[in-house]
C-alpha cells in the first residue's frame, strides 16, 4: 500500500526521488580511479629508476637451456590447469569429450591469466562451453569446480609454505614472519576443511538463488587439491628455473604465493606490475634487480604471452568447430521434419 502512495508524492514534489545507490557506486569508483592512480604513479616512479638496458642485457643472457626448462615446465604447468574443468564434467555428467574439455579450460585460462577472470576465466567458459552445447547453469557448476580445485590447491601450498618456510623479509623492513607463520596454519586449516566437507557432504546437494551447489566426495577433492598442489608448484618452478638458482626454491614458491594475494587485491589483469613490485620488495637484497626483473620478463613471455598466442589460435578453431556442429545439428533436424511430413 505504502509502495503505492509513493509514486504520486514523487510526482507531485516534482523533484526526482534521491538516488544514493548511484552516489555510492560513483563513489567507489572515485576512490578505485584514486587507488589505480596511486600505484601506476608508484609503479612509473620505479620504473623509471631501472636500468632497463641492463635488464634486456640479463634476459639475454639467460642460457638457452634454462629457457627451455622455463618453457617446458609451463607447458606442463597449463596442461595440468587444462585438467581442472574434467571434474565438473565428473560432476555434471554431460557428453563432451575430454580433449574439447581441456581445450576450453586452457583457453580461459591463458584469457584469465592476460586480461582477468570477468574475461578469461568467466566470458569464455560461458561463450564456448554455450557454442558447445551446454546450459547456462552446467557451465556454472564446472566454473565452480574449477575455481574450488584452484584454491583448495593454493591454500595447501600456500599454507605449507608460510607456516614451514616463510619469505625472509628484507633486513631494513625491520619485520618478523610471524604473520606469515599465522596465515600458512589458516591456509592449512581450510584446505583440509574444505577436503572433509567434501566427505561429509558427499550426494546431499543446496540450491542457493536458484543454483544448485553439489560438492564432490572425498576422493575427487583428494584428486583436486593434489593436481592443483603440483601446479602452483609447477608455476613457482618457472621462476626458480628462470632465477638459476640464486634463491631456494621454498622461497621463491613462498614469494609467487605472496604475489598472488597482491594481485588478488589491487586487481590488475594478469597483476601486471603487481608481481614484479613484490618480487623486488622481498628478493631485491638476494638478486641484482636487473637480473631479477629479466627472469621475471621471461616468466610472463613463457607462461602468460605464449600461451595467449596459443589460445587465441585455439579459440578461433573452436568457434570455427562450434559453427560446423550448429550447423550439423540444424541440417540433421530438417532432414528429421522433411522425413516427418513426408509420412505424413
Amino acid at each position: 500500500m505504502s509502495a503505492g502512495l509513493a509514486e504520486p508524492d514523487r510526482e507531485m514534489s516534482g523533484r526526482p526521488a534521491p538516488v544514493p545507490g548511484k552516489l555510492r557506486r560513483w563513489g567507489r569508483r572515485g576512490l578505485l580511479l584514486v587507488f589505480f592512480a596511486a600505484i601506476g604513479g608508484l609503479l612509473w616512479r620505479q620504473a623509471r629508476t631501472i636500468e632497463w638496458g641492463q635488464v634486456l642485457q640479463a634476459a639475454s643472457d639467460l642460457p638457452w637451456t634454462t629457457l627451455l626448462a622455463a618453457t617446458a615446465i609451463a607447458a606442463a604447468s597449463h596442461a595440468l590447469y587444462s585438467t581442472y574443468d574434467l571434474f565438473g564434467r565428473r560432476l555434471t555428467g554431460h557428453t563432451l569429450g575430454a580433449g574439447t574439455v581441456m581445450g576450453v579450460t586452457f583457453i580461459s585460462y591463458a584469457f584469465n591469466l592476460n586480461l582477468g577472470s570477468m574475461v578469461g576465466g568467466i566470458a569464455f567458459r560461458y561463450r564456448l562451453y554455450g557454442r558447445l552445447g551446454l546450459r547456462a547453469h552446467q557451465t556454472t557448476r564446472i566454473l565452480g569446480m574449477s575455481l574450488a580445485t584452484n584454491w583448495s590447491g593454493y591454500l595447501l601450498v600456500a599454507g605449507t609454505a608460510f607456516f614451514f618456510w616463510p619469505p625472509e623479509l628484507p633486513p631494513s623492513w625491520k619485520l618478523d614472519s610471524g604473520g606469515l607463520h599465522i596465515a600458512g596454519g589458516i591456509g592449512l586449516v581450510l584446505s583440509a576443511a574444505y577436503v572433509l566437507l567434501c566427505a561429509w557432504s558427499h550426494g546431499r546437494r543446496w540450491i542457493v538463488r536458484g543454483h544448485r551447489i553439489e560438492l564432490p566426495g572425498l576422493r575427487m577433492a583428494l584428486v583436486q587439491v593434489l593436481v592443483a598442489s603440483i601446479n602452483w608448484c609447477l608455476i613457482g618452478a618457472v621462476v626458480w628455473v628462470l632465477l638459476q638458482g640464486r634463491v631456494d626454491y621454498p622461497h621463491v614458491l613462498a614469494v609467487l604465493l605472496c604475489s598472488v594475494v597482491a594481485g588478488l587485491i589491487v586487481r590488475v589483469p594478469g597483476g601486471l606490475g603487481v608481481l614484479e613490485a613484490v618480487f623486488v620488495a622481498l628478493l631485491d637484497y638476494r638478486v641484482p634487480q636487473s637480473e631479477l626483473l629479466a627472469a621475471l620478463l621471461v616468466y610472463r613471455a613463457v607462461y602468460y604471452l605464449l600461451p595467449l598466442l596459443l589460445a587465441s589460435l585455439a579459440y578461433a578453431l573452436t568457434e570455427v568447430r562450434a559453427r560446423r556442429l550448429r550447423a550439423s545439428a540444424a541440417a540433421r533436424g530438417a532432414a528429421r521434419a522433411a522425413a516427418v511430413q513426408r509420412r505424413a
